[in-house]
């Protein structure tokens, strides 16, 4: 039998699970990855850093792409599933995309969740003075603008935005 390629996959996790599928895979000698980061928490009494998934829900894991190996993944509680393609396939996540993430995390950057953008997309504004507009996005260099439309005007109006103040609609 040929060696089967060894690939990243994402998979999906029960909530609030991440840390302890992580765990249980690790210990399955399955190479895991769950990008976090540590945030400053307070309660009443105290503050502490706590540990947070940067992705909640989701991890990766580095497996070819055998029926054994994923159907030993799926076994390990807490696991829902592969991210599939269109197809129902597990979909492999580009190397280049894991690297990035992993050296800012070890190298101690300081990271944070970014919104998934792509220009034309309607948005609401979830921050700030123009809290709960909704509208559509536009990029132009390097920075994202939020277009308010008057349809019976057939005018628009564009404000520059912060993409952490806006969420999909």
């Amino acid at each position: 039998m040929a060696d089967l390629a060894v690939n990243w996959y994402c998979i999906y996790v029960k909530s609030r699970h991440e840390f302890k599928v992580f765990e249980r895979l690790t210990k399955s000698n399955i190479e895991a990855f769950l990008p976090a980061v540590d945030r400053l928490r307070r309660w009443k009494d105290r503050k502490k850093l706590v540990k947070f998934p940067l992705f909640p829900g989701y991890l990766f894991v580095c497996l070819e792409k055998s029926y054994e190996v994923m159907l030993k993944v799926l076994k390990i509680p807490g696991v829902v599933t592969f991210i599939k393609n269109p197809y129902g396939e597990p979909e492999p996540v580009p190397e280049e995309e894991i690297i990035p993430l992993r050296k800012a995390i070890e190298n101690g950057k300081e990271i944070d969740p970014y919104p998934y953008l792509k220009e034309g997309q309607q948005i609401r504004i979830k921050s700030g003075p123009l809290a709960g507009a909704t509208g559509i996005l536009k990029k132009k260099e390097n920075q994202h603008y939020f277009i308010i439309s008057i349809h019976m005007l057939q005018r628009a109006v564009s404000v520059k935005i912060d993409a952490s103040e806006v969420e999909l609609v």
